[in-house]
């Protein structure tokens, strides 16, 4: 079902202003989010866009990551998160769910998401996609969303360190990768389990666009803490699983006195 004249509108004008926060200087950061209670909870904290990660949202609905929910799955807790807040929100779509570009865009779209991740991991089948075929697949994506005329922000995630079993030096294939999702159009990329603060500075130096580091908000990322990664050159910052993960912890601390004793 396309969107209302009226929802499209202000569509556009969500990731016009998401696309603009990718253009300013300093370090974007967008809590990754799960449903309407932790968006809103971010929004009132100050922040001025989120993003949905895709095991977060898995996990509040008792389904897997990794594909474990369907492209309808994903879209439900997409669409609820996005009518929760008047602030721009980016989604996790995994590898796309194999769905047709233009498809995924105008469904993504319709729920009022306007960025998007999209991994080089296709669960479904078990393999990474090649470098051309990811980079293909983030033009596919950039064309279909230039066609509706959003300025969709295109997040283009590899896990190269992921599956460094498979490549001899997971920094530079990670760089090539990379440096193909940028040049097909993405607007941000997304290098997972970057190992150190040395590697970090090499993919930045590598783009145009800013990188995105996963970081946990309590302790930092594993290449580095806030003010490191900032000096870096990290320009956009998400949790991943680890804000929900931290919460369960804290949850789990609060009410264990509680619990049946021998609990």
């Amino acid at each position: 079902m396309s969107s209302t004249p009226a929802a499209r509108s202000e569509v556009v004008a969500r990731a016009a202003t998401l696309a603009r926060l990718h253009t300013e200087p300093g370090m974007l950061v967008l809590p990754t989010v799960w449903d309407a209670w932790s968006a809103r909870t971010a929004v009132d904290a100050g922040f001025t866009a989120l993003t949905i990660g895709s095991h977060p949202l898995a996990d509040s609905r008792g389904q897997d990551d990794h594909e474990g929910m369907t492209l309808d799955d994903a879209l439900e807790g997409i669409a609820r998160v996005c009518a929760s807040v008047d602030v721009p929100v980016s989604a996790d779509v995994e590898s796309g769910y194999g769905t047709p570009a233009a498809e995924l865009v105008e469904r993504v779209l319709d729920a009022g998401a306007v960025g998007i991740n999209v991994e080089d991991t296709v669960h479904h089948e078990n393999r990474v996609r090649s470098v051309q075929e990811h980079a293909d697949y983030i033009g596919q994506l950039r064309t279909a969303a230039d066609v509706a005329g959003v300025e969709l922000v295109i997040n283009a995630r590899t896990d190269a360190y992921l599956h460094s079993d498979e490549f001899a030096d997971p920094l530079s294939e990670a760089v090539t990768r990379l440096q193909a999702c940028v040049e097909a159009g993405a607007r941000s990329v997304y290098p997972v389990r970057v190992p150190d603060l040395s590697s970090v500075r090499t993919l930045v130096d590598a783009v145009s666009v800013p990188v995105n580091i996963t970081a946990n908000p309590r302790t930092g990322a594993p290449s580095g803490s806030m003010e490191e990664l900032r000096d870096a050159g990290v320009r956009r910052i998400s949790y991943g699983p680890l804000l929900q993960a931290e919460l369960t912890r804290s949850m789990s601390e609060l009410i264990q006195p509680w619990a049946p004793s021998g609990a």
